[in-house]
């Protein structure tokens, strides 16, 4: 009698164990094609002959309809159920690579658009799926492993999204471009099968129906941390996106493979420093993050672009400083994408998470989509240190909006 209260917690967590496993899994297995699809995208076309701008417009559909999936997916999630916006989104990758696999000479700018369209509503159902299900795994008592278990699934996704850069450059060099979408087509479609049939049914629906009125957060913490992942995210890409790979190829004559190979070791690297960001905030004595450690960390990432580029105008050797900068850069800002998508997750409403979490990222997808195209015009018309500049100016904005975070009461 005494051991029989302890049995139903064990296999209570088994189950949820279970479940993170193929929440985890089925994101790793949409990073790899989304990372590797990415960098296909970017050198098949420059190799093409397409300029800076031209490129970053073929992943306009893919950012914006990320906005609009994270609004309206996180309604959907609510009503229909996490593990039913998971598949949708791993089957619409699949569509959207088949949609690549047409012959060359059909392979216009209009037609990538559109399967980058599709990419990104599959992207951020899935994204939005995967961290909103983690909330529903732990009770509310259990912040320190919730941060742990964000951490985990965020870190591991970006290690990667990584391995995805380096096998899409590898692909594209040894199959070329169809080759290589034909290969993950048909790896996703086996995870999709898998998913359908082991993802527990009905993660995730609320106990009342959202209305689409209940899509804009009425919570000033969540408006807040949404404000605030905006422009970081937009600070990553209005340089790491398109300018950084089109520099390392024209400026120092980089190939495909070590264009792949480098991006796919600073992204590990950024995974690795993101799942290991509760160590290095001090959940080991005992703390889990709050708006103070949000600033914290803002603030020491906001003058390392604007260093970078300083440091290439006064150097013999900017691709040194370039490099060393780059991986600065990475390691505090994957303990700031760490924090922010723990904050997020715990402090969104247990019923319906989904509204909460598909706001925010909603917001994170509209800072990429800004990023991006700033990425393409900025390199194009002023070059990298351009896009460096507009990268501080961004996270300035970070850290003027995590100051007010700090004042609310949820903090």
């Amino acid at each position: 009698m005494t051991h029989q209260p302890m049995t139903k917690p064990v296999n209570t967590l088994s189950t949820e164990l279970k479940q993170y496993f193929v929440v985890t899994g089925n994101y790793w297995a949409f990073t790899l094609t989304d990372g590797a699809l990415r960098m296909l995208i970017v050198l098949h076309f420059y190799q093409l002959g397409y300029t800076p701008l031209a490129i970053a417009s073929l992943f306009l559909f893919y950012e914006f309809f990320g906005v609009v999936t994270n609004l309206v997916g996180g309604w959907l999630g609510a009503r229909l159920g996490l593990n039913k916006t998971m598949n949708i989104g791993l089957f619409l990758q699949v569509f959207a690579l088949a949609m690549l696999l047409v012959p060359s000479e059909l392979l216009t700018v209009i037609w990538v658009m559109a399967a980058q369209a599709m990419s990104g509503i599959a992207k951020d159902l899935n994204k939005m799926s995967a961290k909103s299900s983690l909330k529903l795994l732990l009770p509310d008592s259990a912040q320190g492993a919730l941060y742990k278990w964000v951490a985990i699934l965020t870190g591991s996704k970006n290690a990667l999204k990584g391995v995805g850069f380096f096998w899409g450059g590898v692909l594209l060099t040894w199959l070329g471009f169809q080759g290589a979408i034909a290969v993950m087509a048909a790896m996703l479609a086996l995870v999709w099968l898998l998913s359908v049939l082991l993802l527990k049914k009905d993660l995730g629906k609320s106990s009342f129906k959202p209305k689409f009125k209940d899509l804009l957060s009425k919570s000033a913490t969540i408006n807040q941390l949404s404000a605030a992942r905006l422009f970081l995210f937009g600070a990553r890409d209005v340089w790491f996106v398109i300018a950084l790979l089109l520099y390392l190829s024209s400026q120092f004559s980089w190939t495909h493979a070590e264009v792949g190979s480098f991006l796919a070791l600073w992204v590990i690297g950024y995974g690795a420093v993101q799942a290991f960001a509760p160590s290095i905030t001090g959940k080991k004595s005992g703390k889990v993050p709050n708006a103070s450690t949000a600033l914290l960390w803002a603030g020491l990432l906001c003058s390392i672009p604007l260093l970078i580029s300083v440091g290439m105008t006064y150097t013999l050797y900017p691709l040194w400083i370039l490099i060393g900068g780059l991986m600065l850069f990475g390691a505090i800002f994957a303990v700031n994408s760490s924090l922010h998508s723990y904050l997020i997750v715990s402090s969104a409403g247990r019923d319906g998470v989904s509204l909460d979490v598909g706001f925010y990222y909603m917001a994170n997808a509209m800072g990429r989509l800004i990023g991006t195209v700033l990425s393409g015009w900025v390199y194009q018309a002023y070059g990298l240190q351009a896009c460096l500049w507009v990268s501080s100016a961004f996270l300035g904005l970070t850290v003027l909006i995590t100051m007010c975070l700090k004042t609310s009461k949820a903090s």
